[in-house]
């Protein structure tokens, strides 16, 4: 089927702007609106919320939403997907019918299982499905589809193979479309939020609009957002958001390998990029399978330390904490915000942060906490806390697996109730190796450059996340002439020296020329994954910006590229 198919989203994740299914709606022209709910944090709260109640397990906040939005969705035609689902697509389903029925309303909903896997040790293990099961919902006349654990392209992908009738060997098209998928799946970060360079969007990135993928049957797409919204949508927001929470250049899929080396970005008009040339690969013949599991509870209480003698405060804290309630699972962070010679308490101040981990919810709650309150009078000079005495929380550890395509039950079921099974991909390929850690092949930075101090930020811009306990950290050049500097001057070495942290861990280094940038990932950054990690930046969302920040030798013919704020 010819012609574009126009896909919104209005959500990045449970928790999202609540109003902005309502401003995509009203904002202008759909034929699909997507909503993406679930990050691996939000898979542990929703596992936590079903062992309370069995009937729950999906994105409570998506039927309030819905409330107000449905029967403008089905007056105009626009067909909704979501993974709000979570660990209850069957749930989430009924649940809307139910509120269809209460509204007056008849919607024909599908939804998606078979992602859930026995796992007796784990609280929830899903696999990551693709998107047939999406589009065999729509091509059955679901006007809302409703699945669990697909993969975040997905939601867009499944439409586009309902419209423009793609099948498994349509690798190309596959391979766009989760592009397009991955683009917009997180909302208004591809709009101008969370953009390095944001002093320099219209409305100094005050309220980025969410975004839109017109797609076309070729694959190729263009990326926009409604008319009159906040934010811009350039090649540096697209390059921005397609760098975040990737690893290679073969970006792993269910349904296609696509190779991000592939992707050019073209300025069409304002606000609108398209983006062309992607190319798929056949899909592994494994999925990915995210496991949380409960890994104890943990606590945490802050002291302040102002003036002098600020390491020999903290080590004093620390030797009282060890012998109150022992060594094991103590973490001890000096954050060292303090300023010599400061005129107000709070400059000359530097921050203990102390975390305890444990099997033992009585040894890391109150045990714990109250033992740190009752130094008050007994310990460093000027001693006071941020925290009050409080209980021990759960926390999660995830971790990914592997399992067969074929392994897995992956069911469409259509409205009225049909199941239809999903054939897993005939044609799978070996898990590509991306040639990571490629120092080497990158050329060396020109000897002899004259050099000028500076933030590396002045002449590049980043984004950063999280992966399970890896984190990422793509880096993309503002000019060709700042790309042929930074390949060879931004080694896995370099990064070591820019940011200590990374100097002991595994790091991959990748480059993506079309967007001149290069991608690391960090290995075990964030230990046990982002609900274990006592990090001060447990998701490594800020990881780009403090290298941005980072004052190095830069070359003087590159001049900064100097930030304004735009007028309004």
């Amino acid at each position: 089927m010819s012609g574009v198919l126009r896909i919104g989203n209005a959500s990045g994740f449970y928790g999202d702007r609540f109003t902005a299914w309502r401003e995509m709606l009203d904002g202008g022209e759909l034929d699909v609106l997507t909503g993406d709910y679930l990050a691996e944090l939000t898979m542990l709260i929703l596992g936590r919320d079903r062992l309370r109640d069995p009937d729950l397990g999906y994105a409570k906040t998506f039927l309030r939403q819905l409330e107000d939005c449905l029967g403008t969705a089905l007056d105009r035609g626009v067909r909704i997907v979501t993974n709000a689902g979570g660990l209850n697509p069957a749930g989430l389903a009924t649940a809307i019918g139910s509120l269809a029925d209460r509204l007056g309303l008849t919607a024909r909903i599908g939804y998606v299982e078979g992602d859930a896997l026995r796992r007796p040790d784990a609280l929830t293990a899903n696999a990551y499905l693709g998107a047939f099961g999406i589009a065999a919902c729509l091509d059955a006349g679901a006007d809302v589809v409703v699945t669990g654990r697909v993969t975040d392209a997905s939601l867009v992908v499944g439409p586009a193979i309902a419209r423009f009738g793609w099948g498994r060997d349509d690798l190309d098209a596959l391979a766009g479309a989760t592009v397009a998928g991955h683009l917009i799946e997180c909302g208004a970060q591809v709009t101008g939020g969370n953009f390095s360079f944001f002093t320099e969007l219209p409305d100094g990135g005050h309220r980025p609009g969410f975004p839109i993928a017109e797609l076309h049957p070729d694959g190729s797409s263009v990326l926009t957002k409604h008319p009159g919204t906040g934010g811009a949508v350039t090649v540096e927001t697209v390059t921005a958001q397609l760098l975040y929470e990737v690893g290679g250049p073969a970006y792993l899929g269910p349904d296609v390998v696509t190779r991000l080396d592939t992707v050019t970005l073209t300025a069409d008009e304002p606000d609108r990029v398209r983006v062309s040339g992607v190319r798929g690969t056949p899909p592994p013949d494994t999925l990915k399978v995210g496991v949380n599991n409960l890994g104890g509870f943990r606590n945490s209480m802050t002291f302040v330390l102002c003036g002098l003698d600020i390491p020999a405060k903290a080590a004093l804290v620390r030797g009282q904490l060890e012998e109150a309630v022992g060594k094991e699972g103590l973490e001890f962070t000096l954050a060292r915000t303090d300023h010599p010679d400061a005129t107000d308490t709070e400059a000359a101040s530097a921050l203990l942060h102390v975390h305890l981990r444990d099997g033992d919810q009585a040894r890391a709650g109150r045990t714990f906490s109250a033992a740190a309150v009752e130094l008050a009078l007994a310990s460093y000079p000027g001693c006071t806390l941020t925290t009050l005495p409080g209980d021990a929380t759960p926390y999660g550890v995830f971790t990914a697996d592997l399992v067969p395509q074929d392994a897995v039950a992956h069911v469409a079921v259509l409205p009225g109730g049909e199941r239809v099974p999903i054939a897993p991909p005939i044609r799978t390929a070996a898990t590509p190796a991306d040639t990571g850690s490629a120092d080497a092949a990158a050329p060396e930075a020109a000897a002899g450059h004259a050099t000028r101090r500076g933030p590396l930020g002045e002449l590049v811009g980043a984004r950063s996340g999280d992966k399970g306990g890896d984190a990422n950290l793509g880096v993309w050049a503002r000019t060709d002439e700042t790309w042929a500097w930074l390949r060879g001057w931004l080694t896995v070495e370099r990064l070591a020296e820019l940011l200590p942290e990374t100097a002991a861990l595994t790091v991959e280094r990748y480059e993506l020329p079309n967007l001149r940038a290069v991608n690391f990932v960090v290995r075990g950054l964030l230990g046990q994954g982002v609900a274990a990690s006592t990090r001060f930046d447990p998701q490594a969302k800020a990881l780009g910006e403090l290298l941005r920040s980072r004052v190095v030798d830069l070359p003087t013919e590159l001049p900064a590229i100097i930030t304004r704020r735009a007028q309004p």
